[in-house]
């Protein structure tokens, strides 16, 4: 975050590089740089002649160096931007001869997602010494609560920590797509707002009673009519709610349970930070670990992996996905 803001700042500032290369696993900063650079670098009357954007899947790095090498018509400069930059990763070390003596008059921006370049080639030191190597990389799961809250401060609104809970249990890591969501939010409530777990519920489209959330939770309960309950929404609305997440996302609740029998430190921020988890789901597991003993969960974790199995078409001999959800259960309660 650091290093974005002082990317922005520079470029604010007048000291603009003539080549950002962005790369890393984490897209969202990628696109937010080079939409910032696409916006902000030139006026909207110089943006027609000198602005240009490109395609890994389309040109060839000669193709970037030849439309790179052009001088700006009627501005200080021109912006170059290729997009999918990653498509290129069998050509990229093409890029050093021009890396070594950039056009002063050019900005070329490479958006490189999901890749990093080699820190040790010559390609990446060449880049870094006469532009900008910028990665941007996955936050793990326990910091993506701390950026939403940064992100929602930054326009004014705040969010109760459990509707942060949620989102980041519901969503993953992807900032792309949280970002998208907080932007409805944004639209929906007056700045100034707290987001509350009824407007995660009402305005993104998780259903409060029917989700993985309250699935994991029926189960960490032993609430079997609950679980089934679930289980046979989920069966009637597969393309909402895949076997193959289902699964995934009950098996790593069992393997943090797991890790909870296994620590002796049980100090509950001790407890979140080993087993990833937001404090605020702690009770949770709290309740599930006085339920299934260590054996049984190991047992569970056993009959999990082969349910996963299952449900990517092996062996399954054809079963539906309420039969699998529902052996899955059985499995877990027995």
């Amino acid at each position: 975050m650091d290093e974005v803001l002082k990317i922005v700042n520079d470029i604010k500032s007048g000291n603009i590089k003539p080549i950002y290369f962005l790369m890393g696993e984490e897209p969202y900063y990628i696109d937010k740089l080079s939409d910032y650079i696409e916006e902000k670098v030139l006026t909207e009357e110089e943006k027609g002649f000198n602005q240009t954007v490109l395609y890994g899947r389309d040109v060839s790095i000669e193709d970037i160096i030849s439309t790179a090498k052009r001088y700006p018509m009627m501005a200080e400069r021109q912006v170059v931007i290729v997009k999918e930059a990653q498509d290129l990763i069998r050509t990229i070390d093409k890029l050093e001869a021009y890396a070594e003596n950039p056009m002063a008059s050019t900005v070329l921006v490479f958006c490189y997602k999901y890749k990093t370049l080699d820190k040790r080639k010559k390609l990446t030191k060449v880049l870094a010494k006469t532009g900008v190597v910028f990665e941007s990389k996955k936050l793990y799961e326990n910091q993506v609560g701390d950026w939403i809250k940064r992100v929602l401060s930054s326009k004014k609104y705040a969010i109760e920590p459990k509707a942060t809970a949620m989102l980041v249990e519901f969503l993953g890591t992807d900032l792309s797509k949280i970002n998208n969501e907080l932007q409805k939010l944004q639209i929906i409530l007056p700045v100034g707002s707290t987001i509350s777990p009824k407007d995660i519920e009402e305005n993104i489209g998780f259903s409060k009673d029917f989700n993985v959330f309250e699935l994991r939770k029926a189960l960490g309960e032993k609430n079997q009519l609950k679980a089934y309950t679930i289980a046979e929404n989920f069966a009637q609305n597969p393309k909402d709610n895949p076997l193959v997440v289902t699964t995934s996302l009950v098996f790593g609740f069992f393997i943090q349970l797991l890790k909870y029998h296994g620590l002796k430190d049980r100090n509950p921020k001790n407890v979140a930070a080993v087993i990833g988890v937001n404090p605020f789901f702690l009770k949770e597991y709290d309740v599930a670990l006085k339920n299934y003993p260590m054996k049984k969960v190991s047992q569970i974790v056993t009959a999990l992996r082969d349910i996963d199995i299952k449900s990517k078409g092996v062996g399954a001999n054809a079963l539906s996905q309420s039969d699998l959800l529902r052996e899955m259960l059985y499995k877990i309660f027995n």
